[in-house]
């Protein structure tokens, strides 16, 4: 197949609007049988995913309209099941369920995974099978740790995924990923205290 992105996101209506503004000589070759790939998750996809705390997920509702919803837990809690599978737990939240009612009607997801500090970013598409965690111990103890409820598992088998241009993706740090630097900055202050008290001592 030709690279496995183009062939979900570069719709005709996509590629009409390419050849309007430009583009589509740049973006015709994405779609060239010469070109494959995109469809398996590599080393780097595999470190990059199980490294983030957290991803935005796109879903569909009955109605047409697009839902976006933040999935977060400790760095770790997405597991590479095999190259075109991960996994989540999904725990109990404001049961509102929106996102579960729109994989039920349409079990197709897009998936941002987002590195601030680097400025890299990665996009999925992948289609949802949810788990009973009842039904499959081995999973469940693979994925949770805690004591939270896990209502469902997310089984996600990827169809495509596409490394994005880091232009305007805007650098910040969470406290975890400052520490290193606070920590040093703390140091130093403490040292510049001691020196400053020894100084007026000496006066």
């Amino acid at each position: 197949m030709a690279l496995a992105f183009a062939d979900i996101a570069f719709t005709p209506k996509v590629r009409a609007e390419q050849e309007r503004r430009g583009s589509a000589n740049a973006y015709g070759k994405f779609l060239s049988e010469e070109r494959w790939g995109g469809d398996h998750l590599g080393a780097e996809e595999a470190v990059f995913l199980t490294e983030r705390d957290g991803f935005f997920q796109a879903s569909i509702s009955e109605t047409g309209w697009p839902y976006v919803q933040f999935r977060g837990g400790t760095p770790g809690f997405v597991k590479i099941l095999d190259k075109q599978t991960i996994a989540y737990a999904d725990y109990r939240g404001n049961r509102q369920y929106i996102s579960t009612g729109n994989l039920t009607h349409s079990n197709r997801v897009s998936i941002i995974a987002m590195d601030y500090p680097n400025q890299r970013r990665l996009k999925l598409w992948g289609e949802v099978a949810f788990i009973d965690p009842e039904s499959d111990p081995a999973l469940l103890a693979l994925l949770h740790r805690g004591t939270e409820t896990v209502e469902r598992i997310v089984k996600i088998s990827v169809s495509a995924f596409d490394w994005n241009c880091p232009r305007h993706i805007p650098r910040r740090f969470t406290l975890e990923e400052l520490e290193p630097e606070l920590s040093t900055l703390r140091d130093r202050l403490a040292e510049l205290e001691i020196e400053n008290a020894q100084l007026k001592r000496g006066r």
